[in-house]
């Protein structure tokens, strides 16, 4: 049932996937009421994404529901050049376990598919993901979201500390003054 779906909205600039739809019936006299829920990941591309679901008697009633709420509900998340996570980080969610992990250029999105409706609307180009444990897209986007926003900048830590930023990430050392 998970479908992918772009909407671009001409003043607001964001975008919108429908990670999945959900169909319920109800036993009445007559015979049965359908229901639907739908599972809505919006974000900026450029750092900003919120997720919800919506309930309505018809699909796309359900779907408008649940991107407005999302679009209401929208987190920032720190990317590093605007393009990966600054650290590897782990989500929780009931059952679903998130590893979330930054890549170098040129990876892509390495994610199945709920985390990648989240990573693209985020605007994230290289991340490598794995899910362990429940695969039900509403824990896994909770499990990512939960990940998300324990994700912390370099700037953010050394403004905490009272540090600077270089002294935060270290340098990098090479390979030849490592040996010595």
């Amino acid at each position: 049932m998970a479908r992918g779906k772009k909407n671009e909205k001409e003043g607001d600039d964001l975008l919108d996937k429908l990670v999945g739809i959900n169909r319920v019936s109800k036993v009445v006299k007559g015979g049965r009421r359908f229901g639907f829920a739908a599972l809505v990941v919006a974000g900026d591309a450029k750092g900003q994404v919120g997720f919800a679901s919506g309930k309505a008697k018809e699909v796309p009633e359900a779907i408008k529901k649940a991107t407005d709420k999302a679009k209401k509900e929208m987190i920032r998340v720190p990317l590093r050049e605007g393009r990966t996570v600054h650290h590897d980080v782990i989500g929780y969610h009931g059952a679903s376990k998130v590893l979330v992990r930054s890549a170098p250029a040129g990876t892509g999105i390495i994610a199945g598919g709920p985390m990648r409706a989240v990573f693209e609307t985020l605007g994230v180009q290289d991340v490598v993901t794995k899910s362990q444990g429940s695969a039900n897209p509403y824990n896994m986007v909770r499990a990512t979201f939960d990940a998300l926003t324990s994700l912390q900048s370099p700037r953010g830590v050394a403004s905490r500390r009272g540090l600077k930023v270089s002294s935060v990430v270290g340098k990098k050392q090479d390979k030849n003054s490592a040996e010595k």
